[in-house]
């Protein structure tokens, strides 16, 4: 078997596949509004994702309050464009639906498929987003919490701010073909 980067016409046509691999992260934001039809639209996409035992232990946090957006900015080093932003979302988990014992930490795996979901869902609307990391960083989870007024048993995964593109971006070439291992790890 030979797996190439060589990717036919008729694939990309595919509307669902063109849109995974030609998501990118988008850190400016036009001043267009986003609907509230879109915003939904986001939402279900991301509690469409799979969890593990079907637990679902998402909460989302949706922010459009221009005053809190502008706070979260200011509190984390690597959300700066949430200033920006039509509205984020704080994707969370809820510890009473995660699971026990060496299951416990699969939330972060359902956070994570939920929130991938949140980006593909934001590009298939011709919205831009960025992933902004939380978890597991105690001083941004902290900072989150205290400004969204966030209970002990939610931990705040990520931020991802969303908005129109400002610029055009093209998709990068992630292709990494020596990353491939057939029957094994060669």
């Amino acid at each position: 078997m030979e797996i190439t980067n060589n990717i036919s016409a008729d694939m990309m046509a595919n509307e669902a596949y063109a849109n995974i691999v030609t998501r990118t992260s988008v850190r400016q934001y036009s001043d267009d509004p986003v609907s509230e039809e879109q915003i939904s639209a986001i939402l279900h996409a991301a509690m469409s994702a799979p969890s593990g035992v079907n637990r679902q232990p998402w909460e989302f946090i949706v922010v459009d309050e221009r005053d809190l957006l502008s706070a979260l900015s200011e509190a984390l080093p690597y959300a700066k464009m949430t200033a920006n932003a039509r509205f984020a979302i704080i994707v969370c988990g809820n510890k009473e639906r995660f699971l026990e014992g060496v299951d416990e930490n699969l939330w972060e795996q359902d956070c994570s498929a939920a929130s991938e979901n949140i980006l593909l869902a934001a590009h298939a609307l011709e919205l831009g987003a960025v992933w902004t990391c939380l978890y597991p960083h105690a001083d941004r989870m902290e900072s989150v919490s205290r400004i969204l007024n966030i209970p002990e048993n939610i931990v705040p995964f990520n931020l991802i701010p969303i908005g129109h593109p400002l610029h055009n971006h093209p998709a990068m070439n992630k292709w990494h073909g020596d990353r491939i291992h057939i029957n094994g790890f060669s």
